[in-house]
């Protein structure tokens, strides 16, 4: 499916509340327990969901939070926007509010599909992450109702320090609970997740590769966010260039080829990063790139989340793989990964700059390098 990235996102998120029971370790959000008093009302968002089909028949909208459940329209929400001809996701928060009566409601409204965060393959070491006893067993039981209602599945798992090593159970629960994708997010330390240290950057190249064998052999998809350096991997394996390894395995060596040029096909951006291709609506109305780079462009409360999108000087310029600087700037691979820029925000405040997560280094620069990443 081509998108215009330049016109339209190609998954548009809007954070209903940043309300929910559970206190993960990451939370971009920092969620509390009761609901902001400015949330966008129920009306208001029917508002941006009518705006929302400006973009394109077909836009995808992911309703998130928080939880986005702890909002008692969030399936008339649903029903609503299905109505309009958009193709409504949601990421709730494994806790009680889960139930299957609220999945077959979802179901009915013309969910299309449900993603459920997993961060471990066990109990024990998916509730240490999460900060509540029990969650790794409403999640799990969810995911099975869900398959039971209908509702195609996709999980989400953090990769970081504590969690890296429990990537093959975790993949290996993906696989038993049918879900149609994984969705692999390298830490950005925003909100709780500041106090987390992240994988360090030769290690997150592994993984990487690593998933890339994931994909090849599971029945499920792969896919990563904040981490684009993953399409780079992808193309230096097909190269010979690029280096797999087990997510456990602890060895510090970096990709043994810095490439000849642009690979083929290099030429046109592919993927989604922050402004590009990706935008979020805040649960008060701001309008962000991403939820990992809170740096507001614009609220719906005051413009079309449209315009906001297309015309924001700060959407223009991260869509511009030319005015990336540091070794970004200068690799050959910005067009086609481009670095996570909200990431980039989260270490040096500029968006455009280098991402600390990469470790590969174009041949011939001789600029200055980002700060590793803890870890």
């Amino acid at each position: 499916m081509h998108v215009d990235t330049d016109e339209r996102p190609f998954v548009l998120v809007w954070e209903l509340t940043q309300a929910c029971e559970l206190a993960c370790e990451h939370c971009r959000a920092d969620a509390q327990p009761r609901r902001h008093p400015d949330e966008l009302t129920t009306t208001e968002g029917r508002q941006l969901l009518d705006e929302a089909r400006g973009f394109a028949d077909g836009q995808i909208v992911v309703l998130s939070g928080g939880d986005p459940l702890a909002r008692d329209d969030a399936v008339d929400l649903v029903d609503y926007g299905t109505e309009q001809g958009l193709r409504m996701t949601m990421t709730p928060s494994g806790t009680s509010s889960l139930t299957r009566d609220r999945l077959d409601d979802l179901a009915d409204a013309g969910l299309r599909r449900l993603a459920l965060s997993i961060d471990g393959g066990s109990a024990a070491a998916h509730d240490a992450f999460r900060g509540e006893s029990g969650s790794f067993e409403s999640t799990v039981r969810a995911a099975r109702q869900a398959r039971e209602a209908g509702l195609p599945l996709q999980v989400n798992t953090t990769v970081c320090a504590d969690t890296v090593a429990e990537l093959p159970a975790v993949r290996d629960l993906v696989d038993e609970l049918g879900a149609v994708l994984w969705s692999v997010f390298f830490l950005v330390p925003v909100g709780r997740g500041r106090l987390l240290d992240p994988v360090p950057p030769q290690r997150a190249d592994r993984v990487m590769g690593w998933l890339h064998d994931v994909r090849e052999d599971a029945d499920f998809g792969v896919k990563t966010t904040e981490a684009p350096q993953y399409r780079r991997v992808g193309l230096q394996r097909r190269q010979g260039d690029g280096t797999g390894g087990a997510p456990g395995d602890g060895s510090d060596g970096a990709p043994s080829s810095r490439g000849d040029g642009p690979p083929a096909g290099i030429g046109r951006r592919t993927g989604i990063t922050a402004g590009d291709g990706f935008a979020f609506v805040s649960h008060v109305g701001e309008v962000y790139p991403s939820g990992f780079l809170p740096e507001p462009a614009g609220d719906v409360r005051d413009e079309s989340v449209v315009d906001i999108y297309r015309d924001a000087p700060l959407f223009e310029r991260l869509r511009d793989a030319d005015a990336l600087r540091g070794k970004c700037g200068a690799c050959e691979f910005r067009a086609v990964c481009g670095g996570s820029r909200s990431r980039a925000y989260a270490h040096t405040d500029d968006p455009l700059e280098s991402d600390p997560l990469c470790p590969y280094v174009p041949d011939g620069y001789e600029g200055p390098l980002p700060e590793p990443t803890r870890g």
